[in-house]
């Protein structure tokens, strides 16, 4: 076991929503925090890889909603710290849908397709909330061709905004940048550290800040929160956020003594979790078109999502001859259980019946594993279409000392690098009230407890001897507290 101090406040977690939480803490002056993190770096889902000479980003890579009237405070972070982006079109995408045979849809047909698609969806969201208020209205028929298959699964596996008003959009804007800096993504966090945390040359060198540091167990009463590490370290402190993903509080890493309350646990596990797989590819030279609008392409298979989503990296970075395939939820799980070289053998014999039997071979692939990494469980959070806002404030809402923070916990903005970010700034804002409440209550009750005592000395000269004997006429709660053995009762606390 460590020799451990108590501290005001343990954060749990080392992603944005945990950074900006702790920056939050540290501007109103408490300085006693420690930054607990089960992983070697920062950045949490935010994770840049050097792959086929360029910096990749495994987890999130867009800055979602930019140029509307209000500004997204990611992309103000962005803007400040020089990072590098570029804008991303999808809506051109369905003008480069491929079949099996390798012939693009016509581009009337694709539109037809994706209206028809759009409808359906507005028809089953209008089924879904008329079943919920106890109306019977016939739900759209299921797609069943390879395009309709293709168009529904860009529809509601990347969350476009036609199908229903998506907050991030209405707020900030329908613009997205990807972000193609070789300092990666997570060059913010490091910019946001740096206001709070002691770094030198890039490097967080602040002993607050603890890497590979696996949370088990959190131990949590009235008085205080005891957190356990998989090292055998315990960490004392008043108050605890916990920012650890959706998938993480679902799975069985982390255990709370006493339980946490059914009505915590329901809401977590009512919360769904998707998982995002971008899979790299790196050839020798280039092959599929790049002029303007063909930077995404999709391809039309009968199994729904089957390596349907592709998108080449000229933008981002010309001459890299790297492509992405995205994969999503059960597509993922099924890749992540296999061999590279699996995927790697599904992956070009798609792109083959894209672009011919002669393309050349893929020199390398990278294939990140959300799903089967412990500390993350999935990607982002995703709360059912039909769900009444109960859901997301039981899992925000703070049990005892331990107070929730992440992406999952932001009514308006789960799912975006900006939820987790606003989110670790509310929590903090409410663990703050609270601390400044009890402060209050502390001060108020030793006033209370102070003036019956100045009352007596004031207007009183007792000789000593009658000091004593007035003493012995008090009542022994009394006696201890005068004498020092008694603390201040804990129900005035």
């Amino acid at each position: 076991m460590d020799s451990h101090s108590r501290s005001s406040v343990i954060i749990i977690g080392a992603g944005v929503s945990g950074l900006s939480a702790a920056k939050v803490l540290a501007e109103n002056g408490i300085e006693d925090m420690v930054i607990l993190e089960a992983s070697d770096r920062i950045g949490g889902r935010i994770r840049k890889e050097n792959f086929g000479g360029v910096s990749v980003e495994l987890g999130a890579g867009w800055i979602a909603g930019v140029g509307g009237k209000e500004s997204n405070p990611v992309w103000e972070l962005a803007n400040q710290s020089g990072l590098r982006t570029c804008f991303s079109d999808y809506s051109n995408a369905r003008y480069n849908i491929y079949d099996r045979s390798g012939k693009i849809f016509p581009s009337g047909l694709a539109a037809d397709s994706y209206k028809k698609a759009v409808d359906s969806a507005i028809m089953k969201l209008r089924s879904l909330e008329a079943n919920h208020v106890g109306e019977v209205i016939e739900p759209p028929c299921a797609p069943k061709t390879p395009i309709e298959l293709a168009i529904d699964f860009i529809l509601h596996d990347f969350e476009m905004a036609e199908v229903e008003p998506i907050s991030t959009y209405v707020d900030f804007g329908e613009r997205e940048f990807l972000v193609a800096d070789e300092r990666g993504y997570e060059y913010l966090l490091y910019k946001m550290a740096e206001d709070f945390l002691f770094t030198s040359e890039g490097k967080i060198l602040d002993t607050r800040l603890k890497l590979n540091k696996i949370v088990r167990e959190i131990q949590h009463s009235r008085n205080g929160v005891f957190v356990k590490t998989e090292d055998g370290c315990v960490f004392e402190a008043n108050y605890v956020i916990l920012s650890a993903s959706i998938g993480v509080l679902q799975s069985d890493l982390i255990s709370f003594r006493p339980p946490l309350p059914r009505w915590k646990t329901e809401a977590i596990e009512n919360c769904d979790v998707m998982v995002y797989t971008k899979i790299f590819l790196k050839f020798p030279y280039k092959f599929w078109p790049s002029g303007p609008e063909k930077e995404f392409f999709i391809y039309a298979h009968e199994r729904r999502g089957y390596y349907t989503f592709w998108q080449h990296m000229e933008n981002a970075y010309p001459g890299s001859n790297v492509l992405v395939v995205t994969l999503t939820n059960g597509e993922s799980k099924r890749v992540e259980a296999q061999s590279d070289e699996e995927t790697l053998k599904e992956a070009m014999e798609v792109l083959r019946d894209m672009f011919g039997p002669n393309i050349p071979n893929a020199t390398d692939i990278l294939v990140p594993r959300w799903w089967n990494n412990r500390f993350q469980r999935g990607s982002y959070s995703n709360y059912p279409i039909i769900s009444n806002n109960q859901v997301v404030h039981d899992i925000k809402a703070p049990v005892g000392r331990i107070f929730f923070t992440g992406e999952h916990t932001s009514e308006r903005f789960n799912g975006y690098v900006h939820g987790g970010y606003l989110s670790g700034i509310d929590t903090s804002k409410s663990l703050l009230e609270v601390m400044r409440e009890g402060k209050e209550r502390e001060s108020e009750s030793k006033t209370f407890l102070l003036e019956p005592l100045l009352a007596l000395t004031g207007s009183l000269t007792l000789t000593q001897t009658e000091t004593v004997s007035n003493l012995h006429k008090c009542d022994i709660p009394t006696q201890l507290y005068l004498s020092g053995k008694l603390g201040i009762p804990e129900a005035i606390l």
